[in-house]
């Protein structure tokens, strides 16, 4: 398994990225919807995996996820069992290439900035 593309992508961000551990690591998009946005990548499982908690719990409807989730594409919402709101997407590791992470990197950052966006009209 080949994932000197993520080790190559991750080290260009410089500090804002970061490996964490055997096939795992962190990056932070500094203003995602207002403040930052921390994405962990692992791999497992024949997947690359990319999450980041959006919202804390109950500013978003869980329907609101739901809907939401027949238009995106490799990602998706999810929330946690106390209501917090994750983005969640997969690649398989044998699509790994640096613009299969840069990819899978903006939708996860797109739809957080979606739903986050969402969250800030709501309060507004």
């Amino acid at each position: 398994m080949n994932l000197s593309a993520v080790d190559q992508y991750v080290t260009s961000l410089g500090p804002a990225g970061r490996q964490v551990a055997e096939r795992q690591w962190g990056i932070t998009v500094d203003d995602v919807g207002g403040w930052p946005l921390h994405v962990g990548l692992v791999v497992r499982g024949g997947m690359l995996r990319a999450q980041a908690e959006a919202l804390r719990a109950g500013v978003v409807d869980g329907h609101e996820l739901l809907f939401r989730n027949r238009s995106l594409v490799l990602v998706r919402y999810a929330h946690t069992g106390a209501g917090e709101v994750w983005v969640v997407g997969d690649l398989p590791v044998a699509a790994i290439d640096a613009a299969g992470v840069d990819r899978l990197l903006g939708l996860v950052v797109q739809a957080a900035q979606a739903i986050r966006g969402i969250a800030t009209a709501q309060a507004g």
